[in-house]
């Protein structure tokens, strides 16, 4: 019988005041869930659905895909810029990010 093997990337999310703080994302888990599950609140939580843009960061390295989120939160040109939303980031390598609020 062969052992299964679980993908884990770490993530990095830098703080406003430069802290820093790393945590495991299994493969298929998006960051703010696996940032949840460790009792950590470096992102903030809203709906977890991609609808709300609560949780708005900016990936800074590193490669990943995202779920479907709203564009009303994201837009194209912000998705390109590495913009996304916590709950809909699948990790593919290591990621750095940093929250991103939208500005009111």
């Amino acid at each position: 019988m062969s052992a299964t093997v679980i993908t884990r990337y770490r993530c990095t999310v830098e703080g406003a005041d430069g802290a820093r703080t790393e945590f495991e994302v299994r493969e298929g888990q998006h960051v703010l869930a696996a940032m949840s599950a460790r009792g950590l609140a470096e992102i903030p939580v809203g709906c977890r659905g991609g609808g709300c843009g609560v949780c708005r960061v900016q990936v800074l390295e590193g490669v990943f895909e995202t779920l479907p989120m709203s564009r009303r939160h994201i837009l194209e040109a912000e998705q390109a810029a590495g913009y996304a939303l916590a709950c809909r980031i699948l990790p593919r390598s290591a990621l750095v990010l940093r929250c991103a609020p939208r500005e009111a």
